[in-house]
Parts: C-alpha cells; sequence; structure tokens
C-alpha cells in the first residue's frame, strides 16, 4: 500500500504524482541544501482513499458533468455542492491517526502552529502553473483544526477558479490528485517573491526580488504595492530599486494573522538590506542551476535567516518572445502608469470589477479593472483583453496570470478602478511599458506593430507569389508601417478617410472659392501614401460618400437631400457627372501627386459605375483633366454591381485598364439584402453561389484580354476558402485588411504551389 505521509527529506522532483508539485518542489530543495521550514506531506493516495471510502467520485462526476466553464453561475453551484460533499465526509481513523502523530514529531522540533498547504499532482510544471489555485491554510494549532483544514485543502481542488483551470488545459480533473504540505509556520518580517529572469520582458540576465513587510500573502494578493529590486545574474550587483510605500502589513497574532499599520519609520523604508538582497539572488540563481530553468520562487525572512518557502518554473517564457513589443511610440493620452506586468498592448473599453462575484459582468474583449485580483478572477481574466489593477507588483496574482493567458497587464495603478469606474470610452493598455492610453490604438496599428516586430526577431517568412498581396489602407498614420510589411501595394485607398479629416462638404469648398486649399490638402494626403509605397502601386477608389456620410461634414446638409436608401441613391460615378466640379478637383489632387511631387505609382478606381455610358463619361472627365492611361496610370472601375458582372464585356470595351471586385456591395445587390440592415444581415453571404458565379465570370473575362482583375471587399480577409478559388480561377491581386496581410500571403502561397503540383500531375 502506497505511504499516506512523507517528509518533505523524503522526495524530490520526481514525485509530483505522490505528492503534488509544491512538495515535490520543496523536497528536491531540501535536497539541495536550500534552506526550507520543516515539514511533511499528506500524499495524493491518500485523497484518493478518501474519494472512494466515502463514495464520492461519482457523485463529483455527475455534477462536473451539467458544468459549462464560461457559465459563472453554473460553475459556482457545482463547486460548492462538491466541496459541501467533501468537508461532510469522514477521513479515516487510521489516516487521522498517522496524520496527528506525524503533526506532534514537527511540534516537537518547532512551535505548534503550521502552514497547511495544497500541492495538486498537476501543478508547478513547466507547461502549467496552478499557482493560488487550491487552499492555503496559516496559523494551523492542533490536531483538529489540522484535519479540518487537510479535508478543505482537498475540497479547494473543485473550488471554480480551478476547475475552470484544468478545463482549459484539458487536464482530467480525476487524473489530478491534491496532496497536503504541513510545515513549520514562518513568522516573516519581511516576506515576497523572486525570478530567476524578467518575467515582463525576459531578460535572463537579471534576477528580479519584490519585497513587503510581514506575511507574504499581501504580495500574492496584490494588496499592496511591492518594493522591487533587480540584481544582474553574474555580478550579483543591484542595478534597480524601487522603493513603495507601504502603510499595512500582515503579521501573526497569536493564531491568527491580522492587518496593522505599518510604523511611519518604516512606510517609505528599504524592506530588505543589499546584503540579504543580494544572498537572497544567489539562492535564487543556486536553484535556477539546479533546476536548468528560470524559476518563480516565494521566500519569507524571519530572525536573520531567509527561506524558501516554494518554487516552480517560470512557464510564460514561450508566450513574453512571442507578445513582446519593444520601442513603440502610441500617440494617445497616457491616463494612468503603473508597473509593467504583461506585455502587449490591447485595447477595450474598461469595466470595473468591485470583486470576483461580478466576474460575469465582464464581456469578451473588455480591460479588466480591480484593485486587485485573486485566483476567483481568473476565469473573467481568460476573457479579457488586458488587465489593469490598483495594487501589487510585477509578481502579483494579476501579474503571474496574465502572463500565463498572454495578455497585457498593468498593476499598482494606484487610482485605475476610481479614475475608470465611470469610463464610457475605449482604453489602450500597453503592458509592456506600464501605461494605459485614453482612446483606442486601432487593431490595423496592432497588426502593423506586430509585424514589425517580429520582422526585427526574423520571425517573418518572406513568400513570393505571382498572385499580389494588396492591402485596403485609408489612414495616413498606418501608411509607414504597413508600407514595411510584405504588401505588394494598395488595392484601396479610400478617399473618405482623407475628406472627413478636412471635413468640410467639397460643394462649401467651391461655393467659398477655397478649391486650392481643398487640393493641397487631399494631394498632401495621397503623398503620405504614395511615397511610403513608392515604386509599389497605390490604387486611390475616388469619392464615395452616401448622401447620408456627406451630410456629416460641415455645410453638408446645404447639399445633400435625405433618402430612404442612401446605399442605392445618389453615390459613385453619378455624382461625378452631376457635379464635375468636386470630381475635378479629386483629378488635380491626382495631377499634383504625379507631377508635382513626382509619385508616378498613384492609379485611379471608379467605384459604382452603374452602366456603361457613365463609365464613358467618367472616362472623358479624366481624360479633359490631362491623366491618360499608361503604364503608370491605370484608370480602373469597381464592379460591384449585377450589370457590371452581365455587361463586363461590354464595360471592358471601352477602353479600361481592368477591374476591381467590390464584394460587399456586390453581395448585397445580387442577394437582395440592405447589408446596413441588422434584421436580416444574417442573410449576407459572400460564398453564395450566386455570388461566386459572378466573381469567376469577372475575372475570366480580365484574364482572356490580359487586363488588370483584383478584390478589395471584405470578404478575402474573412474566408480564405475564398482566397484559394479567387487564386484559381486567375485573379491579379488580392487586397485584404492590414491584420490579415501575412496570413493571405500564406493562404495565395499554398494555393499557387497546389496549382503547380496538379499541373505537373
Amino acid at each position: 500500500m502506497p505511504k499516506q505521509i512523507l517528509w518533505l527529506s523524503e522526495t524530490d522532483k520526481e514525485d509530483v504524482q505522490v505528492v503534488g508539485g509544491k512538495a515535490a518542489n520543496l523536497g528536491e530543495l531540501v535536497r539541495a541544501s536550500i534552506p526550507v521550514p520543516d515539514g511533511f506531506t499528506i500524499t495524493s493516495s491518500a485523497y484518493f482513499d478518501f474519494l472512494e471510502a466515502n463514495d464520492l467520485k461519482l457523485k463529483i462526476k455527475k455534477l462536473l458533468q451539467k458544468v459549462d466553464p464560461d457559465n459563472t453561475r453554473l460553475l459556482n453551484e457545482a463547486s460548492s455542492l462538491i466541496k459541501d460533499l467533501i468537508s461532510k465526509s469522514q477521513i479515516s481513523s487510521n489516516l487521522a491517526e498517522e496524520i496527528s502523530e506525524n503533526y506532534d514529531k514537527l511540534a516537537a522540533a518547532s512551535p505548534e502552529l503550521v502552514a497547511v498547504r495544497s500541492s495538486a499532482t498537476a501543478e508547478d510544471l513547466p507547461q502549467a502553473s496552478f499557482a493560488g489555485q487550491q487552499a492555503t491554510f496559516l496559523n494551523v494549532k492542533g490536531e483538529r483544526e489540522l484535519l479540518e483544514a487537510v479535508k478543505n485543502c482537498w475540497a479547494s481542488l473543485y473550488e471554480p477558479r480551478a476547475i475552470f483551470y484544468r478545463a482549459e488545459k484539458k487536464f482530467d480533473h480525476f487524473k489530478v490528485g491534491i496532496a497536503v504540505v504541513v510545515q513549520k509556520m514562518i513568522e516573516s518580517e519581511t516576506s515576497g517573491v523572486m525570478f530567476t529572469i524578467d518575467p515582463v520582458n525576459n531578460d535572463k540576465t537579471k534576477i528580479v526580488v519584490e519585497a513587503v513587510w510581514g506575511l507574504g500573502e499581501f504580495i500574492v494578493q496584490g494588496t499592496v504595492n511591492p518594493d522591487h529590486y533587480e540584481i544582474d545574474k553574474s555580478t550579483f550587483k543591484i542595478s534597480n530599486r524601487q522603493i513603495a510605500k507601504q502603510t499595512k502589513q500582515l503579521i501573526k497574532a497569536g493564531e491568527h494573522n491580522k492587518e496593522i499599520v505599518v510604523a511611519k519609520a518604516y512606510q517609505q523604508a528599504q524592506k530588505l538590506a543589499d546584503e540579504k538582497i543580494v544572498a537572497l539572488a544567489k539562492l535564487g540563481k543556486k536553484i535556477e542551476n539546479h533546476y536548468g530553468f528560470p524559476q518563480d520562487i516565494e521566500w519569507a525572512y524571519e530572525n536573520g535567516i531567509l527561506n524558501i518557502v516554494q518554487t516552480r518554473a517560470v512557464t510564460t517564457i514561450g508566450d513574453i518572445e512571442k507578445s513582446l513589443k519593444t520601442h513603440i511610440t502610441i500617440d494617445l493620452p497616457i491616463i494612468l502608469e503603473g508597473a509593467p506586468a504583461s506585455p502587449g498592448i490591447a485595447v477595450g473599453l474598461p469595466k470595473v470589477l468591485s470583486s470576483a462575484k461580478e466576474i460575469h459582468r465582464l464581456k469578451r474583449g473588455e480591460v479588466l479593472v480591480a484593485a486587485m485580483t485573486n485566483p476567483d478572477y481568473v476565469p473573467a481574466m481568460k476573457k479579457a483583453a488586458a488587465v489593469v489593477t490598483d495594487k501589487g507588483g510585477r509578481t502579483s496574482h494579476a501579474a503571474i496570470v496574465s502572463r500565463e493567458l498572454g495578455i497585457p497587464c498593468v498593476v499598482g495603478t494606484n487610482k485605475a478602478t476610481r479614475l475608470l469606474k465611470n469610463a464610457r470610452s475605449t482604453i489602450t493598455v500597453n503592458g509592456a511599458a506600464g501605461k494605459v492610453y485614453k482612446g483606442a490604438l486601432s487593431q490595423n496599428h496592432l497588426a502593423a506593430i506586430e509585424y514589425v516586430e517580429k520582422k526585427k526577431e526574423g520571425q517573418v517568412r518572406s513568400l513570393k507569389t505571382a498572385t499580389k498581396v494588396f492591402v485596403n489602407l485609408g489612414e495616413p498614420d498606418l501608411a509607414s508601417e504597413v508600407a514595411a510589411r510584405a504588401v505588394d501595394g494598395i488595392g484601396l485607398l479610400r478617399a473618405e478617410f482623407m475628406m472627413a479629416e478636412i471635413g468640410v462638404h467639397p460643394q462649401k469648398i467651391i461655393a467659398d472659392g477655397r478649391q486650392k486649399v481643398f487640393i493641397q490638402k487631399l494631394a498632401d494626403g495621397l503623398q503620405i501614401f504614395t511615397s511610403e509605397f513608392d515604386p509599389r502601386p497605390v490604387i486611390y477608389r475616388a469619392t464615395d460618400f452616401k448622401t447620408n456620410e456627406y451630410r456629416n461634414l460641415k455645410g453638408g446638409a446645404r447639399f445633400e437631400e435625405d433618402e430612404a436608401n442612401p446605399l442605392l441613391g445618389f453615390r459613385g460615378a453619378m455624382r461625378y457627372i452631376d457635379n464635375p466640379a468636386v470630381f475635378e478637383m479629386e483629378l488635380e489632387a491626382i495631377k499634383t501627386v504625379r507631377n508635382k511631387f513626382g509619385f508616378k505609382n498613384i492609379w485611379l478606381m471608379i467605384p459604382f459605375v452603374r452602366t456603361v455610358p457613365e463609365m464613358e463619361q467618367v472616362k472623358k472627365l479624366v481624360a479633359a483633366a490631362g491623366l491618360h492611361r499608361s503604364p503608370s496610370f491605370k484608370l480602373l472601375m469597381m464592379a460591384e454591381i449585377p450589370s457590371n458582372v452581365i455587361q463586363i464585356d461590354e464595360f471592358l470595351d471601352i477602353g479600361i485598364d481592368g477591374v476591381s471586385i467590390g464584394s460587399n456591395d456586390l453581395t448585397m445587390l445580387l442577394l437582395g439584402l440592405d447589408r446596413d440592415n441588422s434584421k436580416i444581415s444574417s442573410g449576407f453571404n459572400e460564398l453564395d453561389p450566386a455570388v461566386l458565379s459572378s466573381m469567376e465570370k469577372i475575372i475570366a473575362a480580365c484574364k482572356k484580354r490580359k487586363l488588370y482583375s483584383g478584390i478589395c471587399g471584405q470578404a478575402p480577409s474573412v474566408y480564405p476558402k475564398l482566397t484559394e478559388r479567387l487564386v484559381e480561377w486567375g485573379i491579379s491581386s488580392v487586397s485584404v485588411s492590414p491584420d490579415v496581410i501575412e496570413k493571405t500571403r500564406q493562404i495565395v502561397y499554398d494555393a499557387e504551389q497546389k496549382l503547380v503540383q496538379s499541373r505537373r500531375a
């Protein structure tokens, strides 16, 4: 029969299945002559025997079968019922007697007070850290209290946070056992956490130590902001120290823990003397060398002695390497600053939670804002875009779990919950810089930053494809970053962004005699894109504002009538013919870019052309403005109306250089539904056979005449299978949003390779 009690000195790191990760590591440290408080472990076999003796396994299994880990209410209900079952069951008399005997041995060598700590058999592993998932009980005294603490540790294997975490990591609930460590209680004067690697930026040359007055719960929970020390791993010089003000601490008072005020003389004092910081760092390096892997270590200082009370592998190194972003400039107002705790940048609406009981309020993609987090917050953290806390340091629960989940985190801001309590607008969180900004950094901007950083790290493969991969763009501030990526040009440069920036209705500008100002501003905007992408083509789509959008510009109400359905109203080519003066200003801006600024890579694309005669009239306006088709200036038409499909040959016959499919409007008009109407949006499907057939017909007609064919609607960004079909049909280019450039390039590359192989077969 397996042993039910083992002393720490009898175990090592190979005994995880017997004594759990925590106890196995403590035993390993004892064998490596690291100072560890003495103690013993009630093994996992005792827990499994307890379940068997009380017929609990089947009952627990039935309760877990009904649980959806993402449903907080059901999760809490199941957890409560399971814990109640365990607490009402009895520990066998043989085990109770054995626990008592070993407790008496430990108490004989030290004070009777002990710490009773859970040690799950799947925790503290290199691939998963179950930090804080199960319970710890401090200042336990006497056999009766000890036995109750043991049962409560077993029950904590079914805390909501623990059930959720196992489900996320795909651990079988009944293959994860739980052992219980009983150790001498340390009355810490100072305590804290140490990482043998910088956990935020993955710097392996540093050891990071954080310290607080009193017991360590306050630092792990994030209740107070700790001192932060950084030590060079080779020289053991303290390279950085940040002393935090601490006004309260947790101490042992009799058999209980008590929160007290820190004496004023010590509130702003350094928590650990320099020589002790260095001694601790040396212990950390020794532990890392022993394991051969960076470690996350908990320590306690009492009566001049440093004790190691826990160590586990740092599980977030790979995620940090993937998400690290450096040298990023964010041009938004800073509203909060704290300690950088988990790298990355995220955007979302802030949601302030006053306790873990409110985690159901957090929607996926929102920023979780709390005074501090504990393991009960984990289900919400899994849904959060980022985490921001008032309190805590880089080794607090919020920081550790955020790094494991791979989401940005800023801790110790002191006022996030107060400042963001009534916030209704989006914020941007930069976890690597420890800053929170007012407003949103666009997803396209984020994608561009991600690409630049990956390119620096050599993570981007350069794939060559015959089919061009273009980008849809409209924001000038993104031009530089997107141009640095593996993209062949701009397939859709939207005029509307620049028009909105000018902010005045074009006809009001004409009425005010300020055409030159308009032309210059538009030309300046176009120059940003053409200069960054030169010599790659930039396809400028002329204005396609609808009446409702034009009315929003200054003076717009004077020139725009209300329309019942602006999507089918006065827009596109019809506007240029009806009022050439506005279109002529656009053409003049294009000429300025080409002739004055010297960028010959700009093309022109005409949107929403209903008939062949309309396209002919627009051609005459373009020619009259002095812009003539040539190898460096192509005139294209958007194909987004059924008439463009039906009469594709007639449109090409009049002399244009090709077409670009606008999949959004084309799908809407082929299927006869308003894409802005939420009631019928479920019927909007770019993969409908009618839409696919139309696309194929357009591409075939252009290919036959050796003319350009492209697509610049939303569809290729969303449907990789469509992109494959487009390549098979022989499309010249696909133009997608910046966030999927690399993904699309890979899809195109794979599709082309498949075509080559099929032709060889």
